[in-house]
Order: structure tokens, then C-alpha cells, then sequence
């Protein structure tokens, strides 16, 4: 049984991670901004902890990861203003980065998008520029880091079950996934060591997920 803290952890995706990670035994803690928001964290099965990563310091988030094994960053500000987006989006997922090796969780999994990167294409006056920027910035951080990183990119997030399979790998091209496949990706990553390292980039497709995965090591 691995200790796993999901940043962002009332979203759509990481309430599928948290109840499928608690199901198979994890102690799982699902950090989240909004109060309101704890019981239906706590039905997954996380211990719900309430904790603003947007306004809190590198040392704060520290805190909150101690004990921890692993980290999941499946948070974003979800559109609104560029200055929120690079507030959360890079600075905040940044701090985490830090505050996760100050605490020793040195396993650390982001859920990033298709194509992120500086090469990106946004133009500037897009209304995804700075979401664009922000994850570039917060990947390229993570990669320097010392953590045993893997970044998700998964293609365009749909609402629809889970299908348990995907399609990844050279030559893929973007599509779409299910947020509950994504779910399933992270939570097979975090049990796979050996995807440390590497850039995952998916669609939902044919392959069930651990034979994808399994084929990239």
C-alpha cells in the first residue's frame, strides 16, 4: 500500500483516481480549495484535507505532503484570467514540485495535456496562451527536477465512461480520452516504476491501458 496525495482532488479526474486508488488499497489524501466540496471527496474513499495550493508557500504545501509516497498534481484554474492560470497553472504546481521533495515524496505524477510543451503553437492573443505557457513552464520544471516524474498528456477530455483502453505511444496523433481512462492511466503509472522519466501522451483507443503502458517500457 503506497500513500498518495492528489492535488486538485475535486475534480473530475481525480475523484475517478481517488476512488480507484483507494479501492486497491492506497491511503489516499485529496488536497482541494473549496470546503464545500469534502464530503464528496470523502465518498471516494481520500481523507479530505482542504488546502488552497494557489495561496499557500512551498514550505505550507511541504507540510502537507510529509508522509506521503507519491504526488499527483491534477489541479488547474480552469480557465479565467491569464494571471490565475499562471498562478496555478505554473507557480502553484511548481511549489508543489518543491514541496515534494522537501517532503521525500519522491514519486511525482502531473497531469499535463497533448502537444504541452514550448513548442506549443498558441498564438498569443489565443485564449489558451497562457494555460499553454503555464503547463510548458510547469513540466519543464518538473523534468529538471530530482523526482521520479511522469507527465500524462492526455488529448481532449471527454465525459464519457471509461473504456479501459488507450492508444499511446510513436506516431500517435491527438484525439480524445474519457477523464475516467485518464484516471486509470495515472493510477497504472503510479504502479509501474519503471514509466519514471517518460511522457505519456494518449487517446482513449484499442489497447487496454496495462498492455499500453507495458509496451512502452
Amino acid at each position: 500500500m503506497s500513500r498518495i496525495a492528489i492535488i486538485g482532488g475535486h475534480g473530475k479526474v481525480a475523484l475517478h483516481l481517488a476512488r480507484r486508488l483507494s479501492d486497491k488499497g492506497h491511503s489516499v489524501t485529496s488536497l482541494f480549495r473549496n470546503p464545500d466540496h469534502a464530503a464528496e471527496v470523502e465518498q471516494t474513499g481520500a481523507a479530505a484535507v482542504v488546502a488552497d495550493v494557489e495561496n499557500l508557500s512551498t514550505e505550507q504545501i511541504t507540510e502537507l505532503l510529509r508522509g506521503q509516497d507519491a504526488v499527483v498534481w491534477s489541479a488547474g484554474a480552469g480557465g479565467g484570467t491569464p494571471e490565475r492560470t499562471f498562478a496555478v497553472d505554473r507557480d502553484a504546481a511548481i511549489r508543489s514540485m518543491d514541496a515534494a521533495e522537501a517532503a521525500g515524496a519522491d514519486r511525482y505524477v502531473m497531469v499535463s495535456y497533448f502537444g504541452a510543451g514550448k513548442d506549443h503553437g498558441v498564438p498569443e492573443d489565443d485564449g489558451f496562451f497562457a494555460y499553454a505557457e503555464a503547463k510548458a513552464d510547469a513540466d519543464e520544471h518538473l523534468r529538471a527536477s530530482r523526482l521520479n516524474w511522469t507527465i500524462l498528456g492526455p488529448s481532449a477530455l471527454t465525459l464519457d465512461p471509461g473504456t479501459g483502453r488507450i492508444e499511446t505511444g510513436a506516431g500517435v496523433e491527438g484525439g480524445s480520452v474519457s477523464r475516467e481512462d485518464v484516471a486509470h492511466v495515472a493510477a497504472e503509472v503510479l504502479e509501474r516504476p519503471e514509466t519514471a522519466g517518460k511522457t505519456i501522451e494518449f487517446n482513449n483507443g484499442s489497447t487496454p491501458v496495462a498492455e499500453a503502458l507495458d509496451s512502452l517500457t
